[in-house]
């Protein structure tokens, strides 16, 4: 997560706690908000999934001891009036030596021993005494997402598909650095290494922002690695496998955390988010829970009754009692034979009686329709329609 990303979301407010709130309320918030706008819940409703993933995203920060206690500290330095500015220091140098080590590499040798960032740019701008902090610090990777089309019984039952993605990581040429091998990036001049410089909105207020020089680097290159451009991160290819749980709907994301993009300098990945496309069933369909099945049924057997027998999406067949007198659109419910439910039970089966009226009769047929019309003498089902009383 950027420094700018923190900037911009109160993750206190978005889940309706105070800035001292324990870990217990914090919890209790957000399960609240989850009920409320699970997308399984509310499929299609656009907002809710939008208030759903934005209350994930500020769990996922206030829960964790580590990245609330870093939340914290970011939102103080550059939240206030006037924003933040790097120290200024000596000039900053550039670096020469070898082949281009990895950027963990850079860090150690020129701090002694120490990977973070934050003492390299103090060494190089001949800072000394107690550690500075930049912008520069771990950069949780980008979330990418995918899609992937099954079949409706692999949405119902689960399934586990293969999935390629496409996302930066780390140059493999530069080891992340943006220099040509045997050259090193210096400290960006303009920022002096922060990432960030501070504008002034209205005269008034000072705005941090990005770098123009060196994008929120905080460093540049001036012999830049012909594969990344200087970037020190390039496109990189990954296959993996994913698995789709039981129950999944037609359009539902499903998120796999930590399976984006790579982060920078010791950051955590981004998170995966996988489009599911279920192709129809030439048979089946859902209500949720249910599956629905239609059934054609002769007219015979809708009057005097009769045993059939129906599939299930599962290629049992189950035997149904219709009762004598069963008419047009019943629904009869086969129980267990529906989706996957997350507490290992199913959802039922459906299924809906369709009487197959013949499109030609015998004139033996037509005899025996008219002797068991005359035999019935129900009238005229119609005349309800005109009774004005």
């Amino acid at each position: 997560m950027s420094t700018k990303d923190w900037l911009e979301k109160d993750y206190y407010k978005i889940l309706g706690v105070s800035k001292d709130a324990k870990p217990e309320e914090i919890k209790k918030a957000f399960r609240k908000i989850a009920r409320e706008n699970h997308p399984d819940q509310h499929p299609g409703d656009a907002k809710a999934e939008a208030r759903f993933k934005e209350a994930s995203e500020a769990n996922s920060v206030l829960s964790d001891a580590t990245k609330r206690k870093e939340y914290d500290e970011q939102r103080s330095l550059f939240g206030g009036a006037g924003g933040f500015r790097f120290p200024r220091g000596g000039q900053p140098g550039g670096f020469s030596g070898g082949a281009a080590p990895s950027m963990e590499d850079l860090f150690r040798n020129a701090t002694g021993g120490s990977t973070d960032i934050g003492d390299l740019l103090g060494g190089l701008l001949g800072q000394t005494g107690g550690r500075r902090t930049t912008s520069r610090g771990p950069r949780r990777g980008q979330d990418i997402e995918g899609e992937v089309a099954i079949d409706f019984s692999q949405a119902v039952e689960g399934t586990t598909v293969s999935l390629q993605t496409v996302s930066d990581a780390p140059c493999t040429v530069c080891r992340g650095t943006g220099a040509r091998a045997g050259t090193m990036p210096k400290v960006c001049p303009l920022c002096q290494g922060s990432g960030m410089v501070t504008g002034t909105a209205g005269g008034v207020f000072g705005i941090s922002e990005p770098c123009p020089d060196c994008h929120g680097r905080g460093l540049t290159v001036d012999d830049p690695c012909t594969v990344c451009g200087g970037s020190g991160r390039e496109r990189a290819a990954k296959a993996m496998q994913v698995r789709i749980p039981a129950g999944v709907t037609d359009g539902q994301k499903i998120r796999i955390k930590g399976k984006g993009g790579a982060g920078e300098n010791g950051g955590p990945a981004g998170d995966l988010f996988v489009l599911v496309k279920v192709r129809p069933h030439k048979l089946f369909g859902r209500i949720g829970d249910n599956l629905t099945l239609s059934v054609p049924v002769l007219f015979t057997e809708a009057a005097l009754g009769a045993e059939i027998e129906v599939p299930t999406l599962q290629g049992q067949r189950v035997r149904l009692r219709l009762a004598e007198g069963t008419p047009n659109g019943r629904t009869l419910r086969v129980r267990g034979k529906g989706v996957a439910k997350p507490d290992g039970t199913h959802g039922d089966l459906l299924v809906t009686v369709d009487v197959q009226v013949p499109h030609s009769l015998s004139s033996e047929a037509r005899a025996t329709l008219e002797t068991f019309r005359d035999a019935v003498g129900a009238g005229n089902p119609r005349a309800v329609l005109f009774d004005k009383g």
